[in-house]
């Protein structure tokens, strides 16, 4: 005789078993041995380079926080903003023209992208620093008469800091413009034919409806380019600029402490690169709301949740 109660202790006694089965994680061992040799390595060069006497670290304590050194930084944070911010209000400029159906539009901003981008830009900043030597004098006027409105030396109306400017915000123009391009291309065409059937114009919709949307697609490579045109600025001591690097060039010239000078110029580099990653991680975040970047941490973050998920395994084990 079957009994019918049988199936339903057999199914109760099963779900008992498979909440006492006991889960454990996979135990990654090459990942752990990966970074222990990585870690001891660091350490090990770390060490080599701090006990290294050819560094003279009395030197870079000396000039870290020198005068002259502090000089050159402020010329190369205002450069590095005020590029930028040429740059990119110029490239987006340039972008819409690319974007026109107007064919000398799109024909002026394409030549323009192909002149500067195509070109080094070390060549571009030599040529500046040196236009005196192809224009003597800088004037405006009607083309092919001999009315002119301004006249100017072009040795004092472009000095190297303003040559330096000219080079790195036109230079910076011609790959904003097309990471600005990009990123209006990335928005889906019905939003702006849904503003224009709302009776928006067309720069109101780019600027209301496309602009915001596309910075999401626009931030982080703009971000890598702000990063990209600090370090920049140190091509500039090729035309006495001032700035960081050439202030660090004109003591090595003296004190003949390529190494240590050089380090101290490393140091802050890396400082202030550090500094801008902070509002690029920010913008990033705020831009990407909505969307699944937005969940992403940081580097830092992710490292101090990985280290405390393997703090509160070892604390659950140990209690086992």
């Amino acid at each position: 005789m079957i009994d019918a109660a049988s199936p339903a202790r057999t199914s109760l006694g099963d779900d008992a078993d498979a909440h006492s089965i006991e889960i454990v994680p996979v135990r990654h061992y090459a990942r752990w041995a990966a970074a222990v040799v990585s870690v001891a390595a660091l350490a090990g060069l770390i060490g080599s380079l701090a006990k290294n006497g050819n560094l003279h670290w009395d030197i870079v304590g000396t000039y870290l926080f020198a005068g002259l050194i502090f000089d050159g930084l402020a010329t190369t944070l205002w450069l590095t903003a005020a590029a930028m911010a040429l740059g990119l209000c110029l490239g987006t400029l340039i972008a819409v023209m690319r974007l026109s159906t107007n064919p000398v539009l799109y024909g002026l901003a394409t030549f323009f992208v192909w002149i500067f981008r195509g070109t080094p830009l070390l060549v571009q900043i030599i040529f500046w620093g040196y236009a005196a030597a192809l224009y003597k004098y800088v004037m405006i006027g009607i083309p092919f008469t001999h009315i002119t409105f301004f006249k100017a030396e072009t040795n004092s109306l472009l000095t190297p800091a303003i040559a330096a400017l000219l080079a790195l915000g036109l230079n910076e123009a011609a790959y904003a413009s097309e990471i600005v391009r990009a990123g209006i291309q990335s928005v889906d065409p019905g939003q702006a034919e849904a503003a224009h059937s709302l009776g928006m114009r067309p720069a109101l919709t780019m600027r209301r409806i496309v602009l915001p949307q596309a910075m999401r697609v626009i931030i982080p490579p703009m971000g890598n380019e702000t990063i990209n045109m600090l370090k920049m600025t140190a091509l500039v001591s090729i035309i006495s600029a001032h700035d960081l690097m050439s202030n660090i060039q004109d003591v090595y010239a003296q004190n003949y402490q390529i190494i240590p000078m050089l380090v101290v110029a490393s140091v802050w580099y890396l400082a202030l690169v550090t500094l801008l990653s902070i509002p690029q991680a920010w913008l990033e975040r705020r831009y990407g709301r909505g969307t699944a970047r937005a969940g992403n941490a940081s580097p830092l973050r992710r490292m101090l949740q990985g280290t405390a998920l393997l703090a509160g395994r070892k604390n659950k084990e140990g209690t086992r």
